[in-house]
């Protein structure tokens, strides 16, 4: 065998326990020729079964292993023990650490050592070798749908399922590796497999392309159809026709974006016919979801953590503003993986505590909408915490939380009862709590702990997209797309108006005139309303770099604050800290693609700098 793809493509043998001669032999089979090479197509049944596995692609990233880590931008700090964690891994550079054969730790949802699709188990699933998987076996589908004997309905739905995660896997793959071969037939090993790797642009575009056909082709509601009968109101987390033009406006809004455009070969701005295209699609989502088509609409902000995490009767988080999420493989995995990496051991986590970076929470602004550097804000440093944006209180625990909330634990539990996080606090330790001031609280609910023994009812999931997010991309998208803060795509709402949904949402004023007027003013907003609304959820890695600004010197400082507390209450003597400087070169646009996959054909090469 003497190339990549080839190489990529037999792993496939490793998910289903399958044993062959060779991989030649393996090309020129169905994965699925246990049974027959016609069964699996044959009826809606056994097709979807079929796709059913497809859906078991998405790695849970919070739940790859015991701490799986996923934030790798400036969001969080580990503890001074935690160095193999990913987030530190990142932050020194080494961003080779996404292979798990290279690392120190197994920890990384992007790869695994082994690998599978068992629906009941979140570990042992990257995202490298699943996602090359699945976009064979899309095509191996597609290839038999002829096959198929059922009704126009069920066709529909066979072929928009396969088409979306065609498109879906692969733009998982170019955000993380940029351009690469685009895989829309099954390929077997009389094929030349010395595949050419394809710009980003052009990547995107195949898989825009995918993406618009399944959007076509998949219904509002499968709920409304009558294949969704058999399964009335669990078909939530089924892919539908919202979901496939959310993820055909993010494809093309990425394309469109600054590093994307540039590593294309144009210029390090956006591409204003994609941002259009981008804006269509989104405006698409937002129609359903303002008309009651579609499922989705946002959560009301006394539910905004039902998007993230639910206590007891195994009801799964999510619903009804969550598009698209990896299932839930097994519930009891939350308590030992998130729970534990942003609890502390004297409460009842673990020592390799992740918490949030002082600056980063900088971003969080006040209750009138205001960043906190406004000189109209009314920010007070002596009472840094009063009066802030609600997503705040939601996302971060500060100095004073209440920690536990019964009275379990007896004299035990009262040093702990209250968050101590100022300087010598019970909670602050380099090694083994919060190294930064703050602690999460945005995926904890409230008795998570050893004392109230919350922690073994609660499911978290954390989101792949949301239609926050589709709010504040589509805002992006017009407001580079038509140069202009009121313009918009025809039909929904201009960029203005889109990020005041979601602030409207969180219960904050509508966005500053002072912010509203000028593209750049605008901007500098949308980066800060993302870094608020979607803190902790894995994105922010992806907007920094995309938006070339990744090794800007205000997004390489991690910091803690120190502070002494009054008698009175306020703060006293509050100062920052850096903890440290992340390590971003031009190298760091892209991941390393696999060395011993790269090797097999040099054509292919290998990413810039590594």
């Amino acid at each position: 065998m003497n190339d990549m793809m080839k190489n990529i493509l037999c792993a496939g043998l490793l998910l289903l326990g399958i044993t062959f001669t060779s991989c030649e032999d393996y090309l020129d089979k169905s994965p699925e020729s246990n049974i027959s090479d016609t069964e699996a197509f044959q009826n809606f049944v056994n097709f979807q079964g079929f796709v059913e596995e497809l859906y078991c692609c998405n790695p849970e990233m919070s739940k790859a292993t015991w701490f799986s880590e996923f934030n790798m931008a400036d969001g969080v700090l580990s503890t001074s023990t935690s160095s193999y964690m990913i987030c530190s891994e990142f932050d020194a550079g080494n961003y080779w650490a996404w292979r798990c054969t290279l690392s120190s730790w197994n920890q990384c949802w992007l790869d695994q050592t082994s690998v599978s699709t068992n629906p009941s188990d979140a570990h042992d699933k990257g995202l490298w070798p699943l996602a090359w998987y699945a976009i064979r076996k899309a095509n191996l589908g597609l290839k038999n749908l002829d096959l198929f004997n059922g009704t126009q309905e069920e066709k529909n739905l066979i072929e928009g399922q396969l088409l979306f995660f065609r498109g879906f896997f692969h733009f998982q793959l170019m955000s993380y590796w940029g351009g690469l071969p685009y895989i829309d037939k099954l390929l077997s090993s009389s094929d030349n497999l010395e595949l050419p790797r394809l710009t980003y642009r052009e990547t995107a575009l195949k898989a825009a392309d995918d993406l618009r056909a399944a959007a076509k082709l998949l219904p509002d509601n499968w709920d409304n159809t009558i294949v969704g009968q058999n399964t009335l109101n669990k078909n939530y987390q089924r892919i539908n026709s919202s979901t496939a033009w959310a993820y055909l406006g993010k494809d093309l809004l990425y394309a469109a974006s600054p590093m994307m455009n540039e590593a294309s070969g144009n210029s390090n701005a956006y591409d204003v016919e994609l941002c259009k295209q981008a804006a269509a699609a989104f405006d698409e989502v937002i129609k359903r979801s303002e008309t009651g088509a579609s499922p989705y609409k946002l959560q009301t902000m006394d539910k905004y953590s039902d998007n993230f995490w639910k206590v007891g009767n195994n009801q799964l988080p999510g619903s009804p503003e969550v598009i698209m999420a990896p299932p839930t493989y097994a519930g009891w995995q939350s308590r030992w993986s998130l729970v534990n990496m942003y609890t502390p051991p004297t409460l009842g986590g673990e020592s390799h505590v992740s918490s949030p970076a002082a600056n980063y929470v900088d971003y969080y602004g006040m209750a009138n909408g205001l960043p906190i550097d406004d000189p109209d804000s009314g920010y007070d440093p002596t009472h840094p915490w009063d009066n802030r944006d609600p997503r705040f209180y939601n996302d971060i625990v500060y100095d004073g939380v209440k920690m536990i909330q019964g009275g379990g634990g007896g004299t035990d539990a009262d040093p702990y009862r209250y968050a101590e996080l100022y300087s010598g606090g019970n909670l602050r330790d380099e090694s083994s709590a919060s190294r930064s001031g703050y602690l999460m609280k945005k995926y904890i609910c409230p008795g998570a702990n050893k004392y109230d023994n919350e922690w073994d009812n609660i499911i978290i999931s954390v989101p792949y997209l949301r239609l926050s997010d589709v709010y504040l991309m589509y805002a992006e998208a017009t407001l580079q797309g038509y140069n202009s803060t009121t313009a918009s795509a025809p039909g929904t709402m201009n960029a203005v108006q889109a990020i005041n949904v979601v602030r409207e949402r969180a219960g904050i004023p509508d966005l500053a005139s002072k912010y509203a007027g000028t593209v750049d003013a605008f901007m500098s907003q949308l980066i800060r309303e993302r870094a608020v609304e979607f803190a902790f959820e894995g994105i922010r890695w992806m907007d920094l770099r995309r938006w070339n600004l990744a090794g800007a010197p205000q997004y390489l400082n991690k910091t803690a604050i120190e502070f002494d507390r009054g008698e009175d209450g306020s703060i006293k003597n509050l100062r920052e800290r850096l903890i440290t400087k992340r390590v971003f070169q031009d190298k760091h646009k892209w991941l390393p693609l696999p060395t011993d996959q790269v090797n097999l054909y040099p054509s292919f090469g290998q990413n810039p700098g590594w």
